[in-house]
């Protein structure tokens, strides 16, 4: 054999090995702007740690729609407000689906199933939803408030206790990671865990589950896009190590809720309601994923919108916007019954404004999970062949100036009268077919939470310069990779502004949940 032969054989192999690497699930896109990358990484390491952050600076170049390649997968971001509303509500019958990601669909998903708002769409994923729509209804939100009006009660007596009337500061985050955790695990087992902060099962279904909610990064797994990486253990021990000890818990939480139906000493409790339900229609893992969903959502949004929250408003700024806020709170309520009132009603424009824009500028899953489209989709001159992924950068989309003015400046007053709170605020639950389910029982857990920490405390800056909280939307983020936003740690004070009259409300919150 000649060694032209031979140089011809290997150009060959070389070049057939270079189209395996650079293959993609999907044909690339005409008329659609494409990222240059590179074999193999397509563009994963050009988007490195901060995917929202990089997708929104090459928005500016490119265009706000764009497609990339991370790894073997072909993937379109969406990064403006427009886009998003185009592809995403404008065509959500089209975008209804989810892809399946190899890390936490095929691992960590083995043995309970997915979570609602991962799975793909089909008639169970239908009837799964339909259910927690169902559960989480306006009416029935307003049915679960005794249970935010206790959940709420303990943070704040155990926030003035732990600060000593406000002398020693705080970091807020384990009081509030238990606030939306007890309030989820109530609504959906009828229990709670009866704890301080230390509680041990407390920490465990805190830790795993935000392990499980980098699982479904979509920036923290590059296995999910580069198959030859799944030959290396590590890329699916930790998932495995992290499923077990979510099926102790989960198994336990559910096992806990059949005994106490048998012996007739259950709570109302929204799965306990499925299984006493003869005509219901859900089937047995059916019931773990929604289980799953409640468990795992309420801690996804929740606390990082209320901890970034409390952080903002110990910030100088944020003194300004306490002071305006209590002033509002005591127009509407000159009696002082804010505290009772916030649970059946929302009657203060200002605090709803606030929470807006706390959701909008500390957007807590700054790339939404991922869609599927069952259908064609138009953008300008491209069509979007059905069996694409479609990415939101929920980030960049809620620091669009094209829509927002002054994007990057906290405003609460963007939101008061004003045409940027008309129709989609902002995209922190989502949007179209698939946004969350639990966006209004969100919504009523933050607008009363906010409501009583601004009439209960003045919320202070740290007494140290290094217990400053960061408020940067992404730099805030604990692990820059993981899908929602886990705070770094910081602290506050919380000075009571009447301590007897506190202590009086909070008597009053004893006295009306005790039977929980």
């Amino acid at each position: 054999m000649s060694f032209q032969t031979i140089g011809i054989a290997i150009l060959a192999i070389v070049a057939l090995l270079y189209k395996y690497l650079n293959r993609t699930d999907m044909p690339k896109i005409k008329n659609l702007p494409e990222i240059p990358g590179v074999p193999l990484f397509g563009n994963l390491l050009q988007f490195g740690s901060e995917h929202a952050k990089v997708a929104g600076g090459l928005a500016k170049k490119y265009g706000p729609v764009f497609q990339v390649r991370l790894g073997n997968r072909r993937i379109i971001f969406a990064n403006t407000f427009d886009s998003v509303r185009h592809i995403w509500i404008q065509n959500q019958s089209a975008l209804i689906s989810r892809p399946t990601l190899h890390t936490f669909h095929t691992v960590v998903s083995s043995s309970q199933g997915f979570t609602i708002g991962t799975s793909p769409w089909d008639e169970s994923c239908k009837q799964r939803r339909k259910a927690a729509a169902t559960a989480l209804n306006r009416p029935a939100v307003q049915s679960y408030m005794p249970i935010i009006d206790l959940e709420c009660n303990v943070s704040i007596k155990e926030l003035l206790q732990d600060s000593q009337d406000g002398k020693k500061d705080i970091d807020p985050i384990a009081y509030f990671q238990r606030f939306a955790l007890n309030t989820s695990l109530t609504l959906n087992y009828g229990t709670r865990i009866d704890g301080n902060v230390d509680d041990e099962l407390l920490k465990e279904i805190c830790d795993v589950e935000r392990a499980i909610s980098n699982f479904r990064s979509t920036s923290n797994n590059w296995q999910d896009y580069i198959p030859l990486m799944r030959i290396f253990p590590k890329a699916n021990t930790e998932a495995v190590e992290y499923r077990a000890r979510r099926d102790r818990y989960l198994t336990l939480l559910l096992s806990n809720l059949k005994k106490q139906i048998a012996e007739g000493s259950d709570k109302p409790c929204i799965t306990g309601n499925i299984l006493k339900d003869p005509e219901a229609k859900l089937n047995e893992d059916e019931i773990k994923s929604i289980c799953l969903t409640m468990v795992s959502a309420g801690l996804d949004t929740v606390p990082g919108n209320l901890i970034m929250g409390i952080a903002y408003l110990s910030s100088p700024h944020g003194q300004e916007i306490q002071k305006r806020a209590y002033e509002e709170i005591m127009k509407v309520y000159p009696a002082g019954d804010a505290w009772e009132r916030c649970l059946v009603e929302e009657k203060v424009p200002y605090v709803t404004a606030f929470v807006r824009e706390v959701l909008r500028f500390f957007v807590v899953i700054p790339i939404c999970l991922p869609r599927t489209s069952i259908k064609d989709i138009t953008y300008e001159d491209a069509t979007i062949p059905a069996g694409s992924t479609f990415y939101m950068n929920a980030w960049s989309a809620n620091y669009d100036s094209s829509h927002f003015k002054a994007p990057n400046e906290f405003s609460v007053e963007r939101y008061l009268d004003n045409p940027e709170g008309s129709g989609t605020p902002h995209y922190a639950y989502g949007a179209g077919s698939r946004m969350c389910a639990g966006s209004h029982l969100a919504n009523r857990e933050l607008y009363t939470a906010f409501i009583r920490l601004i009439t209960a405390f003045y919320i202070d800056p740290p007494k140290l310069k290094e217990d400053e909280p960061i408020l940067d939307a992404l730099a805030c983020n604990s692990i820059p990779t993981a899908l929602t936003t886990d705070p770094k740690p910081f602290k506050c004070g919380f000075r009571p502004r009447n301590k007897a009259l506190l202590e009086q409300w909070m008597r009053d919150s004893d006295e009306r949940t005790k039977n929980l």
